[in-house]
């Protein structure tokens, strides 16, 4: 074997098992009320979106890449995205994160506590905090011909002083 294709496999291995990596410890992170509760008070002075997601939703995976764009398009202007993984088993998380990679926080909720304080309707469901941490609105469910509005929602807040 020569030289390049040895440090090309060699190069490739190593992203695999980085990107692995990733999606392993996005799904260790194993949440608590006070955590997330933690979370959105470091995040005050910013537009946080939360949402509640489970690898059996075929919803949840169509907002994914939706929500890594909205986080790179205005992380630089106060969009925080915080995600709620609410499987009971990690190994389903880890699944769908190879498959679904966040550019975006993940908490793991396998016993169900955020997801209970929260009463959720159905999944994905999704809620917007201002600036202050106050919840402004909430969705269940996400459709590719709403995703203007959602979009929308977050601008409005991102343009509006603390």
């Amino acid at each position: 074997m020569n030289k390049l294709a040895l440090t090309t496999l060699l190069l490739l291995v190593c992203m695999a098992t980085a990107a692995f990596s990733r999606a392993n410890d996005v799904a260790n992170n194993i949440g608590s009320k006070a955590q997330l509760q933690q979370l959105l008070d470091d995040n005050k002075g910013k537009v946080v979106y939360l949402d509640f997601w489970a690898s059996w939703c075929i919803p949840c995976r169509k907002s994914f890449p939706w929500m890594n764009e909205m986080q790179a398009k205005y992380a630089e202007q106060g969009l925080k995205i915080i995600t709620v993984n609410v499987d009971v088993e990690k190994f389903l998380a880890d699944e769908f994160l190879q498959d679904n990679p966040a550019n975006f926080t993940v908490i793991y909720d396998p016993n169900g506590a955020i997801a209970k304080e929260f009463k959720l309707k159905g999944m994905p469901s999704s809620y917007l905090f201002d600036k202050t941490g106050k919840p402004v609105s909430a969705h269940v469910g996400f459709f590719n011909n709403k995703k203007a509005d959602y979009e929308a929602e977050i601008v409005k807040l991102l343009a509006t002083s603390r």
